[in-house]
Formats: structure tokens, C-alpha cells, sequence
């Protein structure tokens, strides 16, 4: 089955609940594909890992292995949906880039570890991002249950419907499984297929939110044998095709005489690809590559991350200072001060991008910031907000933009 994904599922949890294990056995892909990652052994960008759900055409089981017959009856399998896992990190100092995955999620795969009584602190927050992001359809997997007891398992099963009690997951279902021996993962793609669908429309203005951005170029290329630069995300409405002008917005930073100003980019789209299958035109769901006629150095070690692609013209606006209305989350892990003071630091997630506004002025639940970094957001998009607490960042509310 080529083509792109249909179904963007985000897989989150504590650090070292086996998110990477699980999705790595869900799809054969490793997604710690970064050198950093691979010394510290925990993910650090966001991960996409693609798979092919293959059914039986006799009892309905489900797998991601190609040109297998089926474990259960022997008979054919028939590729039936291509989905998309986007591995986030666990640690609470990316909280940022979980904020920034849930942007383009259709559901999530929450993965607690059976070994630890639960919460952990990012399992929390997770949760947390979960609701603020707006992700209504959620599948728990009750991980490591290989390295417990029968009774510990139990346990651990009631800590974990304790945890969703009176939340929007109360009743997800939640399925135990082991990473690395594979017991029970076929279970948990049938529970994910059958009840995670898209959340996005392909209807509207096009809009896609940039999580990679790359120079593909070898060292030592002559100039005129230079290939334009990438970008790469998921689209969240609307269509793109080859041949299509695109805006990116708010575009490059450009830094001259100790001056930085952003720049907005508009480019012709060259080429498309989900993975690597050519693409005549692209629509939500997976990862998608655009190839551009944009300058490599602009989009060489993801400096376009954060962006936001679509139509010239048809894009939000660009924002360098905003009035907010918060709602704090009612889930909150640490107290924090009563009220905001000016010049205080927040984190703000907007689509993929991240940014710090400082507060200029506070009250009755509204807030206008001044932002290091500009955003283009839109007046009915959920903002998450980052606020320190005890020298540590923590999600504090969400937001909308006001003006």
C-alpha cells in the first residue's frame, strides 16, 4: 500500500516507559534516529515511523508484517490502512515537543510502565496536554507486564483507572503488552484501528505545520548542482499540490548587523513524498516531504520548524505580541503563584512552534505577552502555556488569542 498515511496516532508516556520499544515493535521502524538520541537512549525530536496494518480476510486478525499469512488461521492478509506512530519524548524538559506533537495527533497511544506505580510526573503531564490539545480518542497500553507479577499487574491496572477517573478517558481502553517479547501487540493494533480515527479535514484553505527541515545536499556540492531545500510535516486541513506557490510563515530569521528580523518565504512546490512514495498532491495525515525551490540554508538543521505552509495569502496571522485568555488546567502538578507579574517568562506552544512571551500586563484571566520568537497562530487555535514552578517548567493553561 503506497502512498501516505491516513491516520497520525501519538505514542506518549513517562521517560522510559518503552514508547520507542513499543512503537519499534508495532512497525519495525526505529525512531531514535538522531546521534544524541542513540548515546543517551531516550528520544529528544519527534519521531514518525510509518506501518501498513495488513488484515485477515478470514478471522479479521490484525499485523504490520508484510507478506505473512496470518498467525492465527493461515489464511491471506490483505494491507488495509497505513498509519502513522509519532514518537514523543517522555522527559519533562521536552514537555515543549510533546505540546508541539499533539498539534497534528488524530489520537494517542498512552504507555504506562507496569514496573512503577502510577503517575509518574510525565505521565501526568502528558495527560494533561492530552486534554488541552483537544485529543478525544486515546488507547492505554499497560506496558512491561512481562517483568511483573499477576499481582502487581493488577495493581498497577487499578492505578492507571484511578488516574483516568473523571477525565475524557475514563473509559479507554487499556491492554496489556510487552515490548520486547511482542505479547499482545497485535491486540493493541486492533484496539488502535478500530478505535482511532482522523480528527483533521481535508476541506479548506491548506495548512500544513512544519516539524522537520533539512539541506540534503552532500558537502562540497557545486552551485548549480544544488538541490532546493526540504520541508517536512503534517497537514492539518485542506490540500497541497506539486506545482502549487506556498507561503511559509513566519519564515527565516535573518541576522544583520546584530539585528535579527524574520522573513517571510514564498516558494514553488517541486515534489512531494510520504516516506519514500512520490506524491502528485498531499492531504492530512503521515508525514509529508516538499520539495522546494527555497535556498538549503534556510531549511538546513530544522531551521524552519515551528513554520506554518499554505496558499499565499490564505495563512493566520503573524503575531510578535499577544493579549491571551488563559484557563488554567484543573490537573495541576505544582502550586503555582496566584497571579502573573510582569516580565515573567512563558512558554507558549502554538501549532509546532515554540516560544517564550514575557508578561507585559495581567488580569481577570488575560494576559498580554511579548514574544521572543513570532508565531502564526490563529484567533481559534488552542495555545498550551508553560509556566516555572519550583526551577521547573510545568503546563500550566491553555490559551486563545485575543488580538
Amino acid at each position: 500500500m503506497k502512498g501516505q498515511a491516513e491516520l497520525n496516532i501519538g505514542v506518549v508516556g513517562h521517560v522510559d516507559h518503552g514508547k520507542t520499544s513499543l512503537v519499534y515493535s508495532l512497525t519495525g521502524v526505529t525512531t531514535d534516529t538522531h546521534s544524541e538520541e542513540q548515546k543517551r537512549g531516550i528520544t529528544i525530536k519527534l519521531g514518525y515511523a510509518d506501518a501498513i496494518v495488513h488484515k485477515c480476510e478470514k478471522c479479521g486478525a490484525m499485523d504490520t508484517k508484510e507478506g505473512k499469512k496470518c498467525s492465527k488461521c493461515g489464511a491471506a492478509m490483505l494491507a488495509v490502512k497505513k498509519i502513522s506512530f509519532l514518537d514523543a519524548p517522555g522527559h519533562e524538559t521536552l514537555m515543549a515537543t510533546v505540546i508541539a506533537a499533539s498539534s497534528v495527533m488524530d489520537g494517542a497511544l498512552f504507555v504506562i510502565s507496569a514496573t512503577e506505580k502510577c503517575p509518574q510526573p510525565q505521565t501526568l503531564e502528558h495527560l494533561m496536554v492530552l486534554e488541552a490539545a483537544g485529543i478525544k480518542d486515546v488507547v492505554i497500553a499497560q506496558n512491561k507486564v512481562d517483568l511483573v507479577t499477576k499481582e502487581q499487574a493488577k495493581q498497577n491496572y487499578k492505578e492507571i483507572k484511578e488516574l483516568v477517573k473523571g477525565s475524557p478517558y475514563e473509559t479507554a481502553p487499556i491492554i496489556p503488552v510487552s515490548a520486547s517479547t511482542g505479547s499482545n501487540v497485535n491486540v493493541l493494533l486492533l484496539t488502535l484501528v478500530n478505535n482511532l480515527k482522523q480528527k483533521h479535514s481535508n476541506a479548506g484553505e491548506p495548512l500544513m505545520y512544519v516539524a522537520r527541515s533539512f539541506d540534503i545536499n552532500k558537502p562540497g556540492t557545486v552551485p548549480n548542482k544544488l538541490i532546493g531545500g526540504v520541508i517536512g510535516g503534517s497537514i492539518v486541513a485542506g490540500t497541497i499540490k506539486v506545482g502549487d506557490e506556498i507561503e511559509i510563515l513566519p519564515g527565516a530569521l535573518r541576522i544583520k548587523k546584530e539585528k535579527e528580523t524574520i522573513i517571510p518565504l514564498k516558494t514553488k512546490v517541486i515534489a512531494l513524498r510520504a516516506g519514500s512514495d512520490p506524491l502528485t498532491s498531499a492531504t492530512c495525515g503521515g508525514l509529508i516531504g516538499i520539495s522546494t525551490q527555497l535556498d538549503p540554508a534556510l531549511t538546513r538543521a530544522d531551521g524552519l520548524v515551528g513554520c506554518v505552509v499554505g496558499l499565499p495569502g490564505k495563512l493566520p496571522k503573524v503575531y510578535s505580541e499577544v493579549t491571551i485568555e488563559l484557563t488554567p488546567l484543573k490537573r495541576q502538578v505544582e502550586r503555582f503563584a496566584d497571579v502573573l507579574v510582569p516580565n515573567e517568562p512563558l512558554v507558549l506552544g502554538v501549532g509546532t512552534a515554540t516560544t517564550v512571551g514575557f508578561v507585559l500586563s495581567a488580569k481577570k484571566g488575560k494576559a498580554q505577552l511579548k514574544l521572543k520568537k513570532s508565531v502564526c497562530v490563529d484567533t481559534g487555535q488552542t495555545i498550551a502555556v508553560m509556566r516555572r514552578a519550583k526551577n521547573r517548567w510545568h503546563l500550566y493553561a491553555t490559551a486563545k488569542l485575543i488580538s
